[in-house]
């Protein structure tokens, strides 16, 4: 989906989590786009769920928060494929990876279960190298 597309509110959302320096929460989106016409966060939940639906954001589930998508040109269906995320402790920065071989892996750890997988994230917690230098 082109961002010309999205409404106000799914460009708005959209645009925040493009320009926070880490993953925000719906309330703290909320926060955000007051000044923007937003009183609830219903709004933010219906913009949140097209986003992800379009596959231009991700949700981390450990933090349950949002951050934009990496990849926003592979969205088709959220094609991603496994998605992982390195998340840092210490400064709160988050990288998205994908690798093929550890997807087919797990797609053949899974066929062995005879489970159909539908979505995969992977969310990895540690020290990023700018605050493990420090």
């Amino acid at each position: 989906m082109a961002t010309q597309q999205l409404t106000k509110n799914q460009s708005l959302v959209l645009d925040a989590l493009h320009h926070a320096e880490g993953p925000l929460s719906a309330y703290t989106i909320l926060d955000k786009l007051r000044d923007h016409g937003f009183r609830a966060p219903l709004q933010v939940y219906r913009a949140l769920d097209k986003l992800l639906e379009f596959g231009l954001i991700h949700r981390l589930e450990s933090m349950n928060s949002f951050v934009a998508c990496a990849h926003p040109d592979h969205h088709h269906h959220h094609d991603h494929g496994v998605t992982a995320f390195a998340i840092c402790e210490d400064c709160g920065q988050v990288t998205e990876m994908h690798d093929e071989a550890m997807e087919e892996r797990l797609s053949v750890l899974a066929g062995k279960q005879h489970f159909k997988t539908e979505k995969t994230t992977i969310e990895i917690r540690g020290h990023c190298q700018n605050c493990t230098a420090e």
